[in-house]
């Protein structure tokens, strides 16, 4: 009897097994059976590549809901066993500001409005699915605050610039390496000198351009390698240097490479991607804009983006010239800052000063007619992405436009207090200071964890990828670094409080590729950013490229989410090249946790294209 019940037993436990396995293999088939269903992206789908010859085309696919069963009972779907890396040519790429796309997708862009210079992603089908790869001879870059004023030729291999601006100062070619003496179009002489020229036509205390402090956050447009910028940092001043993927190519990278804030961007068609009031003083030195098109639609950009009483230094040809054509662009340009109730403050040599207005009391008095025109009350100021620009001026609210400066302290103050527009996203000041000490925690046992590794001015451009309320940056203010705050568009109405802080920010969707050059951040700082783009349906193999694309050799990731999406990036990390050092930690519980956290940190290595694949162990 006895030996005829474990007769039945083991029937029955074999009978379990096998409907266990066909259960697996049934989720096996329904996975790879949409998995090549119409529309899909499969990893070795050699259809999707414009190259035959190289898989980097294409993209990770994964059965939504099964992944999401397989996360809850701790199973992780198989990664691929290797990802290819890119052809040379590609070392440079920025997906979403490639032209060459846009003659393969037969686009149509308007090139007197600049929309060849705006973004246009890549579909699904035709993403890059490989690492991007340094270019022969790469090094890794050299230390702030040196970058400054040199960086290694190899790193970006382009001395055009330094050929066709050599009379301006812009940066000179010295064996290995590329130096940049601090000039521009109409600072020969260097920024230094300009920038306390500025300050004076404006009778600034001493001679200081931030005024006090008053002073802090610039948008130079058309900013070259963005010297003018660098310079700025001296004076506790913080520029945005925005400049096009245009024919002075990489200029934007010249400016990461050195470590000085800047992105590529353009006043094209669309708003940039910054909310309303967001900047003290706007500058155009020798741009090449053409301010009056479109019925003054930049101008009226330029209006948005400035805070009350807020300035715009113009140092251009029409600004000191008197031939028939400059006076020309001249007057109407005055004409037409003049209905926008704008007033010259200083003009001296070749630079003007104008001055926004404080109120909207010279609005109310224009005649009625007057254009440009109000906008309609019902438009958000502070809609930022994707949102086309609007020839019509941005009135304040009546809350807040009898304040210069939009009522915010001054510099380093105001990175600290709560700025008034924290009520118009609903956050109370309360809460603004428990993000500020709970970031500041957070940031101390980031850094623990990374003594080791971390040398002197190692780090210098940071980013980071979910910004919140800006704590994060906040609290890397005693080091010597700049942080580009991102906020998702979900999150966008929030970037008012990077500006307001005195930090500097963008809108952005990861689910498509970042405007910068491949190497540029020394650290990436991703808060519950996978668990977004994954319940967005975007894919988390593709952001993981993407970041691999930003960061540099050397640099660090600092992964903050729940287990499963720790536990699931953990398989790419060998064949991502990350593992130079990693450290995994399950943080501290703490306001701002959301379940269960872990904190992964991991190192890029530097690799050259003697990898032709990387596999996975």
């Amino acid at each position: 009897m006895k030996q005829k019940n474990e007769q039945i037993h083991t029937t029955r436990l074999l009978t379990y097994l096998l409907i266990g396995l066909i259960g697996v293999l049934g989720l096996v088939c329904l996975y790879y059976g949409s998995s090549v269903a119409p529309g899909s992206r499969r990893y070795d789908d050699t259809d999707s590549r414009l190259d035959g010859s190289d898989p980097v085309f294409g993209g990770f696919s994964r059965n939504r809901d099964l992944v999401d069963l397989l996360d809850e009972q701790g199973y992780y779907l198989e990664v691929p066993k290797s990802i290819p890396i890119c052809d040379m040519k590609y070392s440079e790429l920025i997906p979403c500001l490639d032209r060459n796309l846009i003659y393969q997708l037969k686009l149509k862009p308007n090139l007197t409005v600049m929309e060849h210079y705006e973004r246009h992603c890549p579909p699904p089908e035709r993403r890059y699915n490989c690492l991007i790869p340094p270019p022969k001879g790469y090094k890794i870059p050299i230390r702030w605050p040196a970058s400054r004023d040199e960086v290694w030729k190899a790193n970006i291999p382009h001395t055009h610039l330094a050929e066709e601006k050599s009379d301006q100062h812009w940066m000179v070619v010295d064996g290995e390496k590329i130096k940049f003496p601090g000039g521009g179009t109409h600072f020969h002489y260097g920024a230094d000198k300009y920038i306390v020229g500025l300050a004076q036509m404006l009778k600034f205390p001493g001679d200081k351009l931030n005024n006090g402090g008053h002073i802090r956050n610039v948008l130079d447009v058309g900013c070259g390698v963005a010297s003018f910028g660098a310079y700025l940092l001296h004076h506790d001043i913080i520029a945005m240097s925005l400049a096009p993927n245009d024919v002075h190519e990489n200029q934007i990278q010249f400016a990461l490479e050195r470590g000085i804030p800047s992105t590529l961007g353009v006043l094209g068609t669309k708003r940039l991607p910054y909310p309303s009031r967001s900047f003290e003083l706007a500058h155009c030195s020798r741009c090449r804009i053409d301010w009056l098109q479109r019925d003054g639609i930049l101008l009226l950009e330029l209006d948005r983006l400035l805070r009350p009483g807020g300035y715009f230094a113009y140092s251009s040809p029409e600004a000191y010239e008197q031939d028939p054509e400059n006076r020309k662009i001249w007057n109407a340009m005055y004409s037409l800052l003049k209905r926008m109730c704008w007033k010259v403050v200083a003009k001296r040599g070749q630079t003007v000063m104008w001055s926004k207005p404080l109120s909207n009391s010279c609005y109310l008095k224009r005649d009625p007619g007057t254009l440009p025109p109000l906008c309609n009350s019902s438009d958000d100021q502070d809609a930022s992405w994707n949102v086309s620009m609007k020839a019509c001026i941005t009135p304040y609210s009546a809350r807040m436009h009898k304040e210069r400066w939009s009522g915010l302290l001054p510099w380093p103050q105001r990175l600290t207090a709560a700025p008034p527009r924290l009520e118009e996203i609903g956050v109370s000041s309360e809460e603004f200071h428990e993000d500020t000490k709970i970031w500041h925690f957070r940031v101390i046992e980031y850094w623990k964890q990374m003594k080791s590794v971390i040398q002197k001015n190692s780090i210098r451009n940071v980013m980071d990828m979910n910004s919140n309320l800006g704590g994060f940056a906040t609290a890397l203010k005693d080091k010597d670094v700049w942080v580009m705050n991102v906020a998702s568009v979900k999150m966008s109405a929030r970037l008012k409080i990077i500006y307001d802080r005195g930090l500097i920010g963008t809108v952005h969707d990861w689910c498509e590729a970042f405007s910068t050059y491949p190497r540029t951040y020394d650290l990436l700082h991703a808060w519950a950013v996978f668990s977004e783009i994954k319940e967005r349906g975007c894919s988390p193999e593709d952001f993981l490229i993407e970041m691999d694309r930003i960061l540099r050799p050397d640099g660090f990731v600092i992964i903050r989410d729940k287990h499963s999406v720790i536990n699931y990036i953990q398989k790419f990390i060998t064949a991502l090249r990350w593992d130079g050092w990693l450290s995994e930690v399950e943080p501290r519980t703490d306001a701002l946790t959301g379940g269960e956290e872990r904190v992964l940190i991991a190192r890029k290595k530097l690799w050259t294209d003697g990898f032709m694949t990387i596999s996975l162990r």
